[in-house]
């Protein structure tokens, strides 16, 4: 079990857009999820991008299942995606609550289209092809996001809605993403 450093906002290595993989089969990238799952789980995660622990490959994992933080979301399966590519379904966007691995302690309000397709392709190299709403798509454009050198405050439209977990959710305890 290797739990990787997440990088923290601030670092620039967070900003430099991710390259392609393009060897599906290298013993690196096998290790390189591995340790983002062992360090997605460690930390209580809902995803990881491989920018956020040093390496900068366009390869996010995800997975929320039944989570006290989200008590209202639907289940969003163990994904890895890699060389992601996302399209809108609709021009519509949401505001949601997001907190990061990298931001941590803070939460922001931030627009995200509600519904999109991904395709990509998971770790042996496989086609990845899901057209998804609601939470799943916020959490695909969270992580994918990394992988562009955007952290979730770029996006917050309004700064009053920005600020440290513990003072806007009081009492909720509330987890870094």
């Amino acid at each position: 079990m290797a739990i990787r450093e997440v990088l923290k906002m601030g670092d620039p290595r967070l900003l430099a857009p991710a390259l392609p993989v393009e060897d599906f089969a290298s013993p690196e990238l096998a290790q390189l999820i591995v340790d983002m799952h062992d360090t997605m789980r460690a930390l209580n995660g809902a995803g990881l991008a491989a920018p956020q622990i040093g390496v900068g490959l366009q390869v996010v994992i995800f997975e929320v299942a039944a989570n006290p933080r989200y008590p209202d979301a639907e289940s969003v399966p163990y994904t890895v995606l890699i060389n992601p590519l996302l399209t809108p379904l609709s021009d519509e966007l949401e505001d949601g609550w997001e907190g990061c691995l990298s931001v941590p302690g803070m939460r922001g309000l931030v627009p995200r289209h509600t519904a999109l397709r991904y395709q990509g392709f998971d770790a042996a190299g496989q086609p990845v092809d899901r057209s998804v709403s609601a939470f799943h798509a916020r959490v695909v454009q969270h992580e994918v996001d990394h992988l562009h050198g955007v952290l979730y405050p770029m996006r917050i439209r309004d700064l009053r809605y920005f600020g440290f977990t513990d003072t806007l959710f009081p009492g909720q305890n509330l987890q870094d993403d």
